[in-house]
């Protein structure tokens, strides 16, 4: 591969995860400021992303076998990239370029009884084994998943660099006019305290553990719990909720419109992230970018994401979940200066640039 020099330097990025949320929503910031020359994806979904000059197309889903076969790499190796970015741990195999990749948590090692089959961990030990020893450069997302590395792989250190997601700038505080259809539109009375959840019902986000906190919770008559995402699309209520006793205190408004769900932001008196453990944690600084108080899980990457204006409780333990969302339940408006400056040090801006000298860092 050729060095035309830092400033013309031609990167490459696997970009087959943009439409989704999560990984998705980095990749999305990534492509409009990082200076990608060619983009890997499906051509619907890069259509938007006239920036990146070259579009590869690659359809093949995400994790298996299928996806080392059907890779572009023909195709990519014409267009002689300097460096191939791979935002996820989906790495091509037989790429013999140089490549970066970012690794953003390692919950299928930490967590492998929520797998499907044995096999799967297996699948994941062996993927981040060969990128600890074939990546040239290892972005990692935060602290957390940089000592989950370092403690599984004898991995060297120095090609390990943190670099913090942002937040979108459409994550803002609203007036109540500008939400306030929320309330008719997901049947939501307008008498009670909110506390939000966003995300999905996959077992390291320990759904149950908050159901359990919720239900010990004081005063927790007076509040509605809401889940936004996907996976709560026409969903029943889960059999917990009903033994719980509440069933009538939970609303499930499924996949909203991004409009939607900076509004729930700004709707919310609480906003609650009870994972078991997370690489990031980015919905709580969506949360606070709205202004909204956070009570979120004292593990893995959380604290570094909450600093010192989240409230925190123990995952494992409903007591100390529901005495959390009792302490927190009222912090709306009260730390907004703490938690505005606190938003201030994190940019999607600033994440671009920063991969951007990781990528130069190979040159020099």
């Amino acid at each position: 591969m050729s060095n035309t020099g830092n400033k013309n330097l031609k990167i490459a990025i696997d970009a087959r995860m943009v439409a989704r949320s999560g990984i998705g929503t980095c990749i999305q910031h990534w492509l409009k400021d990082v200076g990608y020359t060619i983009a890997l994806g499906a051509p619907k979904d890069l259509v938007a992303y006239k920036m990146v000059p070259k579009h590869i197309p690659f359809i093949c889903s995400i994790y298996g076998y299928k996806e080392q076969l059907k890779f572009p790499y023909r195709a990519l190796y014409r267009e002689k990239p300097d460096v191939l970015h791979i935002p996820h741990c989906n790495v091509p195999l037989f790429y013999r370029g140089k490549m970066v990749v970012t690794i953003h948590d390692l919950t299928h090692l930490i967590y492998p009884e929520f797998l499907p089959m044995k096999i799967v961990h297996w699948y994941f030990k062996f993927i981040f084994w060969f990128i600890s020893k074939r990546a040239d450069k290892i972005i990692v997302v935060s602290e957390s998943t940089k000592r989950d590395l370092l403690r599984l792989y004898k991995t060297d250190e120095s090609k390990i660099r943190v670099i913090p997601s942002g937040v979108g700038k459409e994550f803002v505080r609203k007036t109540p006019h500008e939400y306030d259809y929320l309330y008719k539109k997901f049947n939501i009375p307008r008498d009670k305290k909110i506390l939000l959840y966003v995300g999905n019902l996959l077992p390291h986000k320990n759904l149950n553990g908050l159901l359990k906190g919720f239900a010990q919770m004081k005063g927790k008559e007076n509040c509605r719990l809401i889940f936004v995402g996907k996976a709560f699309n026409g969903r029943t209520k889960a059999t917990q909720e009903k033994e719980l006793g509440i069933v009538d205190l939970t609303i499930h408004a499924g996949m909203v419109s991004q409009d939607d769900l900076v509004n729930f932001y700004n709707l919310a008196d609480l906003f609650v992230l009870p994972s078991l453990y997370e690489g990031f944690g980015l919905p709580i600084l969506e949360a606070f970018a709205c202004g909204t108080p956070v009570a979120c899980s004292n593990t893995s990457s959380m604290p570094e994401v909450g600093g010192n204006v989240a409230n925190y409780f123990n995952p494992t333990d409903p007591a100390s979940i529901a005495d959390a969302l009792e302490k927190s339940i009222d912090d709306k408006g009260k730390y907004d200066a703490e938690i505005d400056a606190w938003v201030s040090k994190f940019s999607w801006e600033d994440s671009a640039k920063k991969i951007r000298e990781t990528i130069e860092s190979l040159f020099l």
